[in-house]
């Protein structure tokens, strides 16, 4: 027998709006916490949205820049969900489980973002990772050992933290499902309903996607001096810790009576809606620490050094941000990856063409990866090679008109544009680093005004 949860909202819904009928405000408890949340959301919207708009401005390393867009908007949704979850107070279930995509979006920016501090182009992350020793993972798996300079690493290290960005869009539309159908049960812990299962494969996806940030950072972190990359990642996760624990905080005082009831609103309304509203006043806190960590500034000395304009305007650079095809690129190379590797191919196991795996998995996209025959002549034997300019021109990320940036965030130059009608002959200039790309594509834009 089906069992279905029990009724968490009153049986009379507060119809009266923020105003009264001759424009005047009864200030009340709930009006006064309107208020407050609408206020911090909009503040915290603006503060994030300036340093949003001054990266768009300065977008000079778009592959950088847009896992910075990406994770500068964590503040902007969590802010205005939780305004919404607080004035629609009785459907907070839905808004809380849809709040919780964009955290994954923004854990999966930030390992590709440290990826790109690394280094920019492929040949140094390769002798990077190849001074690396074998070393022992971090605890509480300190017993296994890794190399870096193996295929399956990045691979390994990609999917953990991508896994989560698949998994938890997912399990937030089985959450929504559930909860239209009475099934989901937030607030109790029972086998009886979907939560304890969710939230137990919830916790098992973000550990794993954690713990694979916490072995890339262990591994890069004399690399990464310099780039605050403690700050951004606290930056990110204190947001999820605050919303977690008061959440916890706020069900015990409500189990244990602290909370009261009122006519309208019941003690699981009242915990809901006090958690929405600290998290619209925190989200202030955290739009000026993002703006901090994430400085815009970093990038405005190559507007300052060469005096042209970026490769794209702010509009465009911010869809170019919100486009999150190389994800998938990145998902499904993975998988077809470890397909490879559990078949026992040679080149997943690391015995031939390290170099051309290699650049395929550290790129910041491997897009446009695809297998190609061995040059050995064996036919039964393939590797992923790095595809060329033209290659590339095929799976350029959509964007909305003019020159299309590819997967990895780079706009063609003039120049190479002809060298690719060449067949590729240009090769080399697109497998420089990201700031050597930008200043080229710089020059040609400014060639263009003249």
């Amino acid at each position: 027998m089906v069992r279905y949860c029990s009724a968490n909202n009153t049986a009379v819904a507060d119809e009266t709006g923020f105003f009264n009928p001759d424009f005047t405000v009864n200030w009340d408890a709930h009006r006064i916490g309107w208020a407050v949340a609408g206020g911090c959301a909009a503040l915290a919207t603006l503060i994030s949205g300036f340093t949003i708009f001054m990266h768009c401005r300065n977008f000079y390393i778009p592959s950088e820049q847009r896992q910075i867009v990406r994770i500068l908007l964590m503040p902007v949704v969590y802010a205005i969900i939780s305004f919404f979850s607080y004035r629609y107070y009785r459907e907070y279930t839905y808004y809380e489980v849809a709040e919780t995509i964009w955290e994954a979006f923004t854990l999966a920016a930030f390992l590709v973002l440290l990826i790109q501090y690394v280094a920019k182009s492929p040949e140094e992350q390769r002798e990077i990772l190849a001074e690396k020793d074998k070393r022992k993972l971090p605890f509480p798996f300190n017993c296994w050992r890794f190399r870096a300079s193996k295929p399956y690493f990045m691979y390994t290290i990609k999917w953990s933290v991508l896994q989560y960005a698949i998994l938890r869009p997912l399990l937030s539309i089985i959450s929504i499902i559930c909860e239209a159908r009475g099934l989901l049960c937030t607030e109790e812990y029972s086998v009886h309903y979907a939560e304890v299962y969710i939230v137990a494969i919830d916790f098992v996806s973000i550990s794993i996607a954690l713990y694979g940030l916490i072995v890339f950072y262990s591994l890069t972190k004399q690399e990464l001096q310099g780039r605050r990359p403690l700050a951004k990642f606290l930056s990110i996760k204190l947001i999820v810790m605050f919303t977690f624990y008061q959440s916890f905080l706020f069900g015990i005082l409500a189990d244990h009576g602290v909370l009261k009831a009122s006519k309208y609103w019941t003690t699981t309304n009242v915990s809901d809606g006090l958690n929405a509203l600290c998290i619209c006043i925190e989200m202030v806190i955290f739009s000026i620490f993002m703006g901090w960590a994430f400085q815009w500034r970093d990038y405005t000395s190559i507007r300052k050094s060469k005096g042209v304009p970026p490769p794209m305007g702010a509009f465009r650079a911010f869809l170019h941000a919100l486009n999150m095809w190389d994800f998938v690129l990145d998902s499904w190379y993975s998988l077809v990856f470890f397909y490879d590797y559990m078949t026992g191919k040679p080149h997943a196991r690391g015995h031939k063409n390290f170099h051309t795996d290699f650049d395929a998995v550290f790129l910041p996209s491997p897009a446009g990866a695809k297998k190609a025959p061995s040059r050995t002549g064996s036919h039964s034997l393939s590797s992923y090679h790095t595809p060329t300019d033209v290659e590339r021109g095929a799976v350029r990320t959509p964007l909305f008109g003019g020159e299309k940036p590819d997967a990895y965030g780079r706009l063609p130059s003039p120049t190479e544009s002809v060298m690719e009608g060449r067949g590729g002959e240009g090769r080399d200039s697109r497998e420089e680093g990201s700031d050597a790309y930008a200043m080229r594509s710089l020059g040609s834009e400014a060639g263009r005004v003249h």
